[in-house]
């Protein structure tokens, strides 16, 4: 299954070539925009510290994290971790992910449902990341209809969160480009540059909640649930 299936290939190239792209994507708008200093000079770091400050989220904190592009926003440990590249910098493409990243910690204070419901999920989507295909492909190789099932289960429930992380992501960067607006941190010839870097970024997440999908339509089509049995 699977590596010889032309059914596989034919539902999960797009995909892939999408998510090449979008990869690609990402990374050189971030590097182009990387090189364009912000006429307010502030750092990534120092642009995220502001924004919690005028939120009202001083139990938030910001910390340099390793890593190429690895900036998130930990709820359990109310921590805004940035890559070397964005906290340090003071470039357009820095203050656009700080932005968007502490976008997050507001949406986890007023309570965005979204990512409520996103932060419920990660225990079992972690479950169904690590153990469906595992479950999915032992349930056909045995010839066991209800393994298939179950493993099918599980990784509806990383769908799921694929698809819930989508207006997480895309009102995170919609909140960002407002404060850095309204806040003054960017003049808006500068914001062009941000809408630009998390336009790419938003694509990779499209991507992901595309391959998802379309995995979870595979395996539904060749367990006979979807279309038909196919023995």
């Amino acid at each position: 299954m699977l590596g010889i299936d032309p059914l596989y290939w034919m539902m999960m190239i797009p995909v892939f070539i999408l998510s090449a792209f979008s990869s690609l994507r990402v990374k050189t708008t971030f590097n182009k925009f990387s090189k364009l200093g912000s006429r307010s000079g502030m750092t990534g770091a120092e642009t995220a510290a502001l924004i919690l400050k005028r939120n009202g989220l001083s139990d938030v904190q910001v910390v340099e994290t390793g890593g190429f592009l690895s900036d998130h926003y930990d709820p359990s440990k109310r921590v805004v971790r940035l890559s070397p590249d964005v906290f340090r910098n003071n470039s357009i493409a820095a203050i656009g992910v700080a932005a968007h990243e502490t976008g997050h910690a507001v949406q986890h204070k007023t309570g965005y449902s979204p990512l409520v419901l996103r932060n419920m999920m990660v225990p079992i989507a972690s479950i169904g990341s690590n153990f469906a295909w595992i479950i999915i492909i032992a349930g056909f190789v045995l010839g066991f209809l209800g393994l298939v099932k179950i493993g099918i289960v599980l990784f509806s429930a990383v769908v799921f969160f694929q698809i819930v992380t989508l207006p997480v992501e895309f009102n995170a960067s919609s909140r960002a480009k407002e404060m850095l607006s309204s806040y003054g941190i960017l003049s808006s010839t500068e914001m062009e540059g941000v809408k630009k870097v998390l336009s790419a970024a938003a694509m990779t997440y499209v991507a992901a909640a595309a391959s998802a999908i379309m995995t979870l339509l595979y395996f539904l089509i060749r367990a006979g649930l979807l279309g038909g049995r196919d023995d």
